[in-house]
């Protein structure tokens, strides 16, 4: 509140530029200036997001010791662990350099106007991660320890910094990347190996489909693709990150804009359409009621819920043996008596059948092969030239994105109906 308060250099303040102006060409994510000028003291202070959260100076001693005592205040009420927003945005350029233009900018998204090689991504990011992970593993008990998840939007290379030289960052800097990559079976399968490759040793990897940035898994790829894109999800090697919702195939709601609350859209109303992220962050769907059983009947939810929420909703698909909710159910469940999908190694098969990625998950004895079609039309696949000398004939069919046949298969010849995925399994 003033240059005299104690705790004035918890934050990033600067003098206007020589000329007046922000102290550097710094945007922020929510668009215009990363600054906002003060009128009482003449300084501006940094956001990197809206003018209400001031970026804090985590290079202060005191900004870091308050910090690890909230971090303290929540594991001595046993929560188990956090998700760290935003990670690689921790800190900036102590020198407050300008950001150099970037050449291959849209002309939408004003954020994307420079390239952010001083706001984020910095050196000093990781002591401070480290310092947080090693409070957390002091909590750490027999039974079980605590969990540290940081939000990346990085590519694979840069990511792989956010697990330590040690393994003592993150636990599991969040892979993002099936989040925006292509509905096609290559391109999935390519992203799968060169993830995988490059996990450092020890390191454990996990899988994010969806979350509040990025429009709702149905509304990208359809709601027959989004089972066979949850089959994959749970079956690939590590920890499966689900977005709420999208258990039962919830989409997008269309948002009129006097109604969107996201800043993204509300401060940048001219491509609101564009950056809005309200739609896929309605309210649960819960049952048939008023709000969808969110709120209480008079009781208005901060956005409107989805059209169609009468047919669309827990209640309903509970009495329906081949919803989206059984089908993630007996998914889970399978994942959970399952030690190939909880712990076994991933190797991709070779399979003679286009658009479709097959993959082996084995523990031990236990032996299970995924196959995805991503096309809409049907495909046969030959197993037993993919799996190699040894393979059985037959196999189990454990799991369809289908819910509509079970029992043995011919490995030599497996049926996959247009955007189905299966899981088989095999002897070991």
């Amino acid at each position: 509140s003033s240059r005299a308060n104690p705790q004035r250099d918890w934050y990033i303040w600067r003098d206007p530029a020589p000329g007046g102006g922000p102290p550097n060409n710094w945007i922020s994510v929510f668009g215009g200036p990363a600054w906002t000028f003060d009128e009482a003291t003449g300084q501006y202070y940094m956001h990197q997001f809206t003018p209400q959260q001031p970026e804090l100076d985590l290079r202060n001693p005191a900004v870091l010791e308050a910090m690890l005592g909230v971090a303290r205040f929540w594991l001595d009420k046993g929560v188990d662990g956090f998700r760290l927003d935003a990670i690689h945005m921790l800190v900036e350029d102590a020198q407050l350099r300008d950001e150099p233009r970037n050449e291959e900018w849209d002309g939408v998204h004003p954020h994307d106007e420079l390239r952010h090689l001083y706001t984020q991504d910095q050196p000093e990011a990781h002591a401070i991660i480290r310092t947080l992970r090693a409070l957390v593993d002091s909590y750490a008990t027999p039974e079980g320890g605590r969990v540290l998840l940081g939000e990346l939007y990085l590519p694979l290379e840069r990511l792989m910094d956010y697990y330590g030289a040690k393994l003592d960052e993150c636990h599991l800097p969040l892979n993002l990347n099936l989040t925006y990559a292509p509905w096609d079976a290559a391109e999935v399968r390519k992203l799968v190996d060169a993830y995988e490759g490059l996990l450092p040793p020890g390191a454990w990897p996990n899988w994010v489909l969806g979350n509040h940035d990025q429009h709702r898994v149905a509304s990208r790829i359809g709601r027959t693709n989004a089972r066979a894109a949850t089959l994959l999800l749970l079956t690939l090697r590590g920890t499966p990150i689900c977005y709420y919702g999208d258990e039962i195939g919830m989409e997008d709601v269309p948002i009129p804009v006097h109604q969107m609350k996201d800043p993204q859209a509300v401060r940048q109303p001219e491509i609101a359409a564009e950056v809005g992220r309200d739609p896929q962050r309605t309210p649960m769907q819960w049952d048939a009621s008023p709000h969808a059983g969110f709120t209480a009947a008079g009781v208005e939810p901060w956005l409107p819920v989805a059209p169609g929420y009468d047919r669309l909703n827990v209640a309903v698909q509970e009495q329906d043996r081949t919803s989206m909710l059984a089908f993630f159910r007996a998914l889970t469940a399978l994942r959970r008596a399952a030690p190939a999908l909880q712990v076994g190694d991933y190797r991709p098969l070779d399979v003679e059948a286009e658009h479709v990625f097959a993959y082996l998950r084995r523990s031990g004895e236990e032996c299970l092969v995924v196959a995805v079609n991503f096309g809409d039309e049907p495909r046969t696949l030959d197993l037993r030239g993919a799996l190699g000398q040894g393979a059985g004939g037959r196999g189990v069919l454990a799991l369809t994105t289908a819910m509509n046949r079970e029992g043995e298969v011919d490995l030599a010849a497996l049926h996959l109906a247009g955007a189905e995925g299966v899981v088989v399994r095999i002897a070991g």
